[in-house]
């Protein structure tokens, strides 16, 4: 007498959820294959359910049993996990919801006010006048700092008469040097005489923040 799949379903109905329904109309039984009087199937539970559910395996595995014809049963029990979190939802593109500009310009701790000194073009003075109102600022009892931003070209280690390395204790922070009564800082002093600077991007806007 041959077994029929129908057959093994309606036995498998018989197996009540506690939380209400059946193994099959709860889709549970998956890959249910009927060879000869061999019956083989995967009871597939959610993942919350996994622990819970051997009693329920095992029932399943006596219930197909029970079936005329049936020589042996094999039911395995497997768990699956939720499916894949939805996907965030796109960003507002419409007009309007774009990040707001910032106020204004960020203030630098412990700095009243910041002159800058610059040009389009090379060789009008930028350098020289920097440094004579710097130090003609210090005169008047003022605290100033002179950051020479001229990463290709500095010269306002000339200007204000030091060429030598600034000290960095923790290889991060770089101390300024210090003369006419002006604290400095610029690329001049980290170089040699005829060494060039080739950095570009990430590498200049660090040291950029470091001198800052």
């Amino acid at each position: 007498m041959s077994v029929k799949r129908d057959e093994i379903l309606e036995a498998l109905k018989r197996i009540i959820l506690p939380d209400g329904g059946d193994i099959v109309s709860r889709d549970m039984v998956r890959a249910l294959t009927v060879d000869g009087g061999t019956v083989r199937f995967v009871l597939e539970v959610p993942a919350e359910m996994g622990p819970r559910m051997e009693p329920a395996r095992a029932a399943a595995q006596r219930a197909a049993e029970s079936v005329a014809g049936v020589e042996s049963v094999s039911v395995i029990l497997t768990a699956h996990s939720a499916g894949p979190k939805a996907a965030p939802p796109p960003p507002n593109l419409k007009i309007g919801g774009h990040p707001k500009p910032q106020a204004g310009p960020e203030r630098v701790a412990g700095v009243d006010r910041i002159l800058a000194i610059a040009s389009g073009k090379g060789g009008v003075g930028k350098s020289t006048v920097s440094s004579n109102l710097a130090v003609a600022l210090a005169r008047q009892g003022r605290r100033v700092g002179l950051l020479d931003a001229d990463i290709y070209g500095p010269s306002q280690h000339r200007m204000m008469g030091l060429n030598e390395r600034p000290a960095s204790p923790d290889g991060k922070e770089i101390i300024p040097l210090k003369n006419h009564g002006v604290t400095f800082i610029s690329m001049g002093l980290m170089l040699k005489e005829d060494e060039a600077v080739v950095w570009r991007g990430p590498m200049l806007m660090e040291i950029g923040r470091a001198h800052v």
